[in-house]
């Protein structure tokens, strides 16, 4: 298993759009046999972080099996606004 994590800095006009945006991106998430969970992340000290965790298989079948899939064009369309706002997005192995 791998764990991506992308931190956002949205602002707070943007956050219902971004919400919403994410919202519907989980329901792709769902279906795809890949995604084991998610789970968005809203930081308290600075309200305008946001962390996205998304477990994956592993980091290849996300790359070559999601990534590749016609669902994933359908969810980059939904998160594609706020592309610009992404400060890291890496693939984290899980350290027991």
């Amino acid at each position: 298993m791998t764990v991506e994590y992308i931190r956002y800095r949205i602002t707070a006009e943007q956050q219902p759009a971004f919400l919403e945006a994410i919202r519907s991106a989980n329901q792709l998430l769902s279906a795809a046999p890949d995604c084991l969970n998610y789970q968005l992340g809203h930081c308290e000290e600075d309200p305008t972080l946001f962390i996205w965790r998304i477990e994956w298989t592993s980091v290849e079948r996300h790359l070559s099996g999601f990534r590749k899939s016609p669902e994933f064009g359908k969810f980059f369309q939904l998160v594609k606004p706020f592309y610009q706002s992404i400060q890291e997005m890496n693939h984290y192995a899980v350290v027991e």
